[in-house]
């Protein structure tokens, strides 16, 4: 019975990483679209959030089978129900990394800015998921705890973001619209971030069975 729970974290271990690497692929692309303001291609990616759906599915079935022919107990339990958590977080993600493509899809070209700091979030937020998903197969709480100061990071940034945008909507009125979608692009990054703390607080859960907000 051991190895055969052993063989079912391991499926888990790649299902998870499966996942990651799609919900990576999808926001690269919407922040490309967000850059582009191509309609095709946000419609392209919007509908690629089904690929991370299935997945999510997919783990969701094997935690069920694994609780129910192993019967894991301490440990094994919590990393089992985490994998199920941190699936529902990438899919989450996902979610929110589609809710770019969209915005790109309502935006009136041009932009009315350089995009800067929307990249650098989605690049910071994305190294914080690597690492969540690096941990939760190492079950290494040090990295895990690493990702508080990263999210601080990230909300530093959108916090930016919202105050360039409040600058250029003020001085010129005509820039409202496509302000307040850029401001939401940078809303859904900084929750992106927020999920990845998620990975990182499950993680320590795993190791000690206490629960630890890292957004504080």
């Amino acid at each position: 019975m051991r190895q055969s729970l052993n063989e079912g974290q391991l499926i888990l271990n790649n299902l998870l990483k499966d996942m990651g690497q799609e919900v990576e692929r999808i926001l690269l692309g919407c922040i490309e679209t967000l850059k582009s303001l191509d309609r095709t291609q946000a419609e392209f990616w919007i509908a690629e959030d089904q690929l991370v759906n299935n997945l999510e599915q997919q783990v969701d079935d094997e935690c069920v089978r694994l609780i129910a022919t192993q019967q894991p107990v301490a440990k094994d339990l919590r990393k089992i129900i985490s994998a199920m958590k941190i699936s529902t977080d990438l899919e989450r993600m996902a979610d929110l990394a589609v809710g770019i493509a969209k915005v790109a899809r309502r935006i009136e070209g041009p932009l009315c800015k350089p995009l800067i700091d929307i990249p650098l979030m989605a690049e910071k937020a994305l190294g914080m998921m690597r690492q969540g998903l690096e941990a939760y197969s190492n079950e290494d709480m040090h990295l895990a705890q690493g990702l508080a100061a990263q999210d601080d990071e990230v909300d530093h940034l959108y916090n930016q973001v919202v105050r360039d945008l409040l600058v250029i909507m003020t001085k010129a009125p005509e820039n409202l619209d496509q302000g307040m979608y850029l401001t939401f692009a940078g809303r859904y990054l900084e929750r992106f971030a927020d999920h990845a703390t998620n990975i990182g607080e499950n993680v320590i859960y795993i190791a000690t069975a206490e629960r630890k907000d890292l957004n504080k």
